[in-house]
Parts: structure tokens; sequence; C-alpha cells
């Protein structure tokens, strides 16, 4: 384990940061498989009528999670490269839930939360 950075914040504003991060990264991963639904049934399946509902809901709920992640990054001092991967992560079904588990993993550890 390494030590907390004299230039990070307290573990308190950092875990209180982690839990959106966690919660959105998990919020966005369901709505982007529901988004793929939504693409495979109007696209594919050609449902009428069109689903379009979906892709605002996601939209909204990336959006959070781009907030809440960039909040975390300030907090822990991720490199801008990391922070970047972890939003970009929200974009692939299932990424962000998996990026989700070794960051929030690693962060505990490093932070001892």
């Amino acid at each position: 384990m390494t030590e907390t950075s004299s230039q990070s914040a307290p573990a308190e504003k950092i875990r209180s940061a982690l839990l959106p991060y966690r919660v959105l990264a998990w919020t966005t991963g369901v709505w982007l498989i529901a988004l793929c639904y939504e693409l495979v049934a109007n696209y594919v399946i050609k449902v009428d009528p069109k689903i379009t509902w979906i892709g605002v809901v996601h939209g909204w709920v990336y959006f959070a999670y781009l907030l809440a992640t960039f909040n975390l990054a300030v907090k822990v001092r991720w490199p801008l490269g990391k922070t970047i991967g972890v939003l970009l992560a929200g974009t692939v079904p299932l990424l962000g839930i998996i990026v989700e588990h070794f960051q929030s993993r690693n962060i505990k550890a490093q932070f001892n939360i």
C-alpha cells in the first residue's frame, strides 16, 4: 500500500466522491445495455412504434457519470490520461462496470477507505 499524497483530498472527501462514481458507473452501464437493446429493436427488428427515450435517459445518466468521475479524479489526483480513460469507459457496454470495480478497489487500498 502506498501512503496518501499530501496533495490529495482527505479520505472522507474521497469516500464521499467514490460512492457517486460507483453508483453512476453501474447506472451508466445498465442504461448503455438498454440503449443497445433500443438500437437492435429499432434498426434490426424494426419495432413499430420506435423506442426513442432510452437514448435520452442514457445521455443524461452518462453526463452525471462524467461529473462524478471527474470529481473523483480531481480528489485522488489521477493523471489526465487515466481520467480520460475512465471517462471513456462509460461508452463501452460493461467496460465502465469493470473499470469501476478495479478503480474502486485500488482507491480503497491506496487511501485506506
